[in-house]
C-alpha cells in the first residue's frame, strides 16, 4: 500500500468514499500564515479553508510554522502536505461519516532552522490572515528579542513577522493582516495584541510601527469547538487506511460538530473571504455566549473528568462514558453545577440543551479521545476553564459544588508525583507510570512531601494562580478534598467514585 501523495490523487478520484482535491488547488497562492502543525488546527480552521477552496471561494493555501521540538516534518514532506480528515459521529441520532483529503496546506516551515523563510513571507502581499493554536500557555508575555533567530515565544515570532512586513511595505495601510488566535483563553485576540504591543515597546521599535499595528491590523477574539483527537490508535488507523486504500501518517479523526466563532462585524467579514461557506463559521460582534457555553460545559467537564477517568483506568472519553458511574458523574456535574454557575447571562434552557449535545458528543464511539492528552497543561486548564464557575457556584449557592470539589480532589491526586526523573515527574495509576505534563508538576511534588493530608491540601489550595483565590482557609472545602484524597489513596478511584455517587444521591 502506497503513501498518500499528490501523484496518487488521480487514482483516488473514483473512490466513492473519499473527497479528493482537484489538481488546480496546487496552483493557488499562499494567503494564510499558521502557527501550529497540530491536529486541532488541521481539523478545524484548515477544514474551513479547504472547504472554501473546494467551493472556489477562498482560493488560497496555508503556510504552517512549526515552533516546537516535538515531531518532525518528514510526513508532511513525503505526503506533499496532504492529509485525510476522517469525520465520524452521531448528530441527533443520525450517523455521519466523511473522508476528506485536505490540500489546504502548501508547505510547513521549521521555525528554528528556517526562520528566514517565515520572514520572507512577510513580503508576500497575498498573506492576509494569521491563525494560531499554541495551547493555553502560548499566549504569555515573556522577555523576547525579535532579532533572535527565531524569537523564543509565539508573540515574539508574530511581532518579528509584523515588523518585517511593516518594513517591506513601508507601513502601507493595506499591508495589515487579520490575526485570529484559537487558543482557548478568554479574549485571546485582545490578550495577544496587548502582549505584541508590550513587546514592541520593550524592543524599542518605532512609534510609527506601533501605530501601524494598532490602526491597520485586526486581532480578533475567537472561539473554536470541535473534538479532534488527532491520529487514531494503531488498530483504528490501519482499518481506516485499508478502507481508504493508502497509507497516511498525518490522518486525523474528528467529530461532525464544528464551530469557529470569530468576534467582528462587517469589516472582518469582508476580510475573511470564506465567511458564509459553512454555518459553523460564525462572525458576530459578541461571541461571549458561544465561548462560555463551550469553555465551561465541554472543556470544563473534560478537565474535571480527565484525572478521575485516568485514575479509574479509562484511556479514552468514550470508554469512560460507557461506564454508568462515570457517565452519571459527568452528567450531574454539567447539569446540576456547571450549567447553573456559568459567569455570563445564558438564556433559559440553553445551557441544559448544550449539555445534552455535549454528552452525545462525549459518547461518540468513533472518537478515541485520550484522557492523557486532555490532562496536558492540567493546572492551566483548571484556572481558565473551571475556577470562575466553581467560585460563582459558591457565591450563588453559599456552599461549594460537590461534583466539582470531587473533580478538584481527583486533579490533586492525579498531580501527585510518584517518581522524579531529572526535571520530569511521573504519577502512578493502576500499576503504570504516566508523565505529568504540567508546568506545576514541581510545585505538586513539593507540596505532596508534607506530613499530613490536610496540610498538603491547604498548601495546594493557597495557590491563587490555579484556583482564582486563596481557598486554604475554606475549612469545609479543605476537609472535603482531604477526605476524597484519603479515599482515593485507600480505596482507589473507581470505588471512591461509586461511594461518592451513593452519598450524594442519598443526601
Amino acid at each position: 500500500m502506497n503513501y498518500l501523495f499528490r501523484e496518487k490523487l488521480r487514482q483516488l478520484r473514483n473512490h466513492p468514499g473519499v473527497t479528493v482535491p482537484e489538481d488546480s488547488v496546487f496552483q493557488l497562492p499562499e494567503k494564510v500564515l499558521q502557527f501550529g502543525t497540530g491536529a486541532f488546527l488541521r481539523g478545524l480552521a484548515d477544514f474551513y479553508i479547504d472547504k472554501a477552496n473546494r467551493q472556489g471561494v477562498f482560493n488560497g493555501r496555508i503556510v504552517v510554522v512549526k515552533s516546537t521540538d516535538k515531531g518532525d516534518l518528514k510526513a508532511f514532506e513525503r505526503q506533499n502536505n496532504l492529509y485525510t480528515l476522517c469525520t465520524r459521529g452521531i448528530i441527533g441520532g443520525r450517523v455521519e461519516e466523511e473522508n476528506i483529503i485536505s490540500s489546504a496546506i502548501s508547505r510547513v516551515i521549521n521555525a528554528k532552522s528556517q526562520w528566514s523563510l517565515v520572514l520572507d513571507l512577510a513580503r508576500n502581499p497575498a498573506i492576509g490572515m494569521i491563525i494560531s493554536n499554541t495551547t493555553e500557555t502560548g499566549i504569555q508575555l515573556v522577555q523576547d528579542d525579535i532579532y533572535q533567530w527565531p524569537p523564543v515565544s509565539f508573540p515574539g515570532k508574530l511581532l518579528a513577522f509584523l515588523y518585517a512586513r511593516y518594513v517591506a511595505f513601508s507601513g502601507a495601510a493595506d499591508a495589515g493582516v487579520v490575526i485570529i488566535p484559537t487558543e482557548l483563553i478568554p479574549e485571546n485576540g485582545k490578550k495577544l495584541e496587548a502582549i505584541v504591543l508590550e513587546l514592541a515597546h520593550r524592543n524599542g521599535l518605532e512609534a510609527a510601527f506601533i501605530d501601524w499595528i494598532e490602526q491597520h491590523n485586526q486581532f480578533c477574539n475567537s472561539l473554536v469547538d470541535r473534538i479532534v483527537p488527532g491520529k487514531p490508535e494503531e488498530s483504528v488507523h490501519k482499518e481506516l487506511e485499508e478502507e481508504l486504500g493508502y497509507k497516511d501518517e498525518l490522518l486525523i479523526t474528528a467529530e461532525p460538530y464544528h464551530l469557529w466563532a470569530i468576534e467582528g462585524g462587517d469589516e472582518i467579514r469582508a476580510k475573511i473571504p470564506f465567511y458564509g461557506i459553512d454555518k459553523g463559521l460564525v462572525i458576530e460582534p459578541d461571541i461571549e455566549l458561544y465561548r462560555e457555553l463551550k469553555l465551561r460545559l465541554l472543556n470544563g467537564a473534560h478537565t474535571l473528568g480527565s484525572g478521575l477517568a485516568y485514575l479509574c483506568g479509562f484511556s479514552t472519553v468514550v470508554e469512560a462514558m460507557s461506564n454508568p458511574s462515570f457517565a452519571t458523574f459527568i452528567s450531574n456535574l454539567m447539569l446540576t453545577e456547571i450549567a447553573r454557575a456559568i459567569p455570563y447571562p445564558v438564556p433559559d434552557g440553553l445551557a441544559a440543551e448544550f449539555s445534552r449535545q455535549v454528552l452525545e458528543r462525549f459518547k461518540n464511539p468513533h472518537i478515541q479521545h485520550q484522557w492523557l492528552n486532555i490532562s496536558q497543561n492540567y493546572s492551566a486548564k483548571i484556572q481558565s476553564r473551571v475556577a470562575s464557575t466553581f467560585l460563582n457556584y459558591e457565591k450563588q449557592q453559599a456552599h461549594f459544588p460537590e461534583y466539582a470539589t470531587f473533580g478538584y480532589a481527583a486533579y490533586i491526586y492525579y498531580m501527585k508525583p510518584a517518581r522524579k526523573d531529572g526535571d520530569k515527574y511521573y504519577g502512578l495509576a493502576n500499576g503504570d507510570y504516566y508523565l505529568i505534563q504540567d508546568e506545576k508538576a514541581a510545585f505538586f511534588y513539593q507540596k505532596w512531601q508534607m506530613s499530613s493530608m490536610e496540610e498538603t491540601v491547604k498548601a495546594i489550595l493557597k495557590d491563587v494562580t490555579i484556583w482564582g483565590k486563596d481557598l486554604s482557609k475554606e475549612e469545609s472545602l479543605v476537609t472535603g478534598i482531604a477526605g476524597h484524597l484519603l479515599s482515593l489513596k485507600q480505596n482507589g478511584a473507581m470505588e471512591t467514585l461509586e461511594m461518592f455517587l451513593a452519598e450524594t444521591e442519598y443526601a
